[in-house]
């Protein structure tokens, strides 16, 4: 049963358009293998909002939809056949290459998402609320608490099995180099610099462009093409 228009809040907004793409998008698509871990993760910051488990609402929701926006934007500028930011741009350009396991590609969505846009969101949610990021410590930690929950199911669900060690055993070796937890504590540590770089904008400008660039080559790492 639908919501009223009146209750549906903004992050019932970017749910309902990553229930969108998830109708839309061929199960083997790089971006739907992504997009459905996302939507997980977001349906589930939705449920937590609704149960109160986030000692400041206001904050979770607007670091999470600012989060979520980030990640919809560059699928609408693939979607236009314009260039999405270089964290992006593996994922978008690899979707349907048949030598990448699902499990690459979710990785691969993760790392962008996480490694890139989670910085730039938290500096998005300081400016809307007109906090510090020390502020939206609590929410951070929480939203990355359910992320890295997710990426262990993840990891159970989509890597091969023993009967298909040729592809495990470079699958391993490839996603063994990258790490949720790491990621996340670069990315607060990004987040708080870009705030303190705020009066100075083409320095944050041009951080902003490397890190950019950065989380890029490491997805391009995580869709490396496996033998079958």
């Amino acid at each position: 049963m639908a919501q009223p228009a009146h209750l549906i809040t903004p992050v019932d907004a970017v749910v309902a358009r990553m229930r969108a793409l998830d109708a839309a998008l061929p199960a083997g698509d790089g971006v739907a293998v992504f997009n459905r871990v996302y939507l997980a993760v977001t349906e589930e910051v939705g449920r937590r909002l609704d149960s109160g488990e986030f000692p400041d609402p206001r904050a979770a929701g607007a670091l999470s939809v600012r989060f979520a926006e980030r990640y919809l934007a560059a699928v609408d500028t693939a979607a236009a056949d314009r260039r999405p930011p270089a964290c992006w741009r593996p994922l978008f350009q690899l979707r349907r290459h048949p030598g990448v396991r699902p499990l690459q590609f979710a990785l691969a969505g993760i790392n962008a998402h996480i490694g890139h846009d989670l910085a730039l969101a938290v500096v998005d949610a300081c400016r809307t609320l007109g906090c510090r990021p020390a502020d939206l410590e609590d929410e951070f930690d929480r939203v990355g608490e359910l992320l890295v929950a997710l990426e262990e199911r993840i990891r159970e669900d989509l890597m091969p099995g023993p009967d298909l060690l040729q592809i495990a055993d470079p699958l391993t070796h490839l996603l063994g180099s990258w790490s949720l937890e790491r990621a996340r504590d670069a990315t607060w540590a990004a987040a708080r610099a870009l705030w303190a770089l705020r009066t100075c904008a083409d320095v944050a400008e041009e951080f902003t462009e490397r890190l950019d660039a950065a989380v890029g080559f490491a997805g391009r790492m995580l869709l490396t093409p496996l033998p079958d």
